[in-house]
């Protein structure tokens, strides 16, 4: 297995290339999607261990996505039982996984926990058991602070676990050389990774002001706060469509060109 270095601009082909994969297969991609957001959300459901179980079931279901991905661009409607991908590769790979989940929950909850310092937990509560967001509690000075901090913590442990899942299960790579080989890929196609970011970020921006003023043209404030959801989860699903694509590109076992051998990073 290699690490692959690619120029800056493949951040925007990612992005084209999530979009185009998603319309191949627009209905199977939307679907598994919404199934994905409801199995975590009746997962979190569960008394006591609900946010728990939906935190370490992540890596998991976004592998699912990934698949499902990987099937849509050879031409194939993936089924829904894709999604469970993590769990049909034999016990050992599974249990890899879970353990994957289990980091990625506990790294949750720290971060959560170091937010709950500037703002006395109110933005975490928020974030595990829901609540009301009004505009007097986005203005607070200590919540916005949480909200940074939580942020600026995420990012890094984004890194960890992009490209960890996949590993894992077509790699048979351990849960914490995962995480190293990840966290590297990342670091060293940075540049493409800014620039994916900007991307869908832009796209994001560009299709919300798009609803918002065709809604407005029409004169109606209720059809804009519905249409505005539905907008989001169909961008959020070829967002996840373009997740693949990184990996992809990112790892191979060729020998692509230029590129160092992971083994080497260590």
């Amino acid at each position: 297995m290699r690490l692959n270095l690619v120029p800056a601009k493949t951040g925007l082909t990612w992005v084209k290339q999530g979009i185009r994969l998603f319309f191949r297969q627009p209905l199977a991609m939307s679907g598994l999607f919404f199934m994905f957001m409801a199995a975590l959300s009746v997962a979190s459901l569960i008394p006591l261990i609900g946010s728990l179980l939906a935190l370490a079931l992540l890596p998991a279901a976004t592998l699912g996505l990934m698949a499902a991905s990987k099937e849509a661009e050879h031409g194939k409607f993936p089924m829904p039982a894709i999604l469970a991908t993590a769990f049909r590769a034999g016990r050992q790979r599974a249990r890899s996984m879970m353990v994957l989940g289990s980091i990625y929950a506990v790294g949750f909850i720290l971060m959560l926990g170091i937010s709950a310092l500037f703002d006395g937990g109110d933005f975490a509560q928020l974030y595990l058991f829901g609540g009301r967001i009004d505009q007097e509690v986005v203005n607070d000075p200590q919540f916005q602070q949480a909200m940074w901090a939580a942020v600026l913590i995420y990012a890094p442990m984004s890194m960890l676990f992009w490209h960890a899942p996949a590993l894992v299960h077509w790699h048979d790579v351990t849960p914490m050389k995962s995480l190293f080989f990840s966290a590297m890929a990342c670091w060293k196609n940075k540049g493409a990774f800014l620039v994916y970011a900007i991307g869908w970020s832009a796209l994001f921006l560009i299709i919300g002001v798009v609803v918002s003023l065709v809604t407005s043209f029409l004169g109606s404030p209720a059809l804009a706060a519905a249409s505005m959801l539905p907008a989001a989860l169909v961008m959020a699903a070829m967002f996840f469509s373009s997740v693949y694509g990184t990996f992809r590109d990112c790892f191979a076992i060729d020998e692509p060109q230029p590129a160092v051998q992971v083994d080497e990073i260590v």
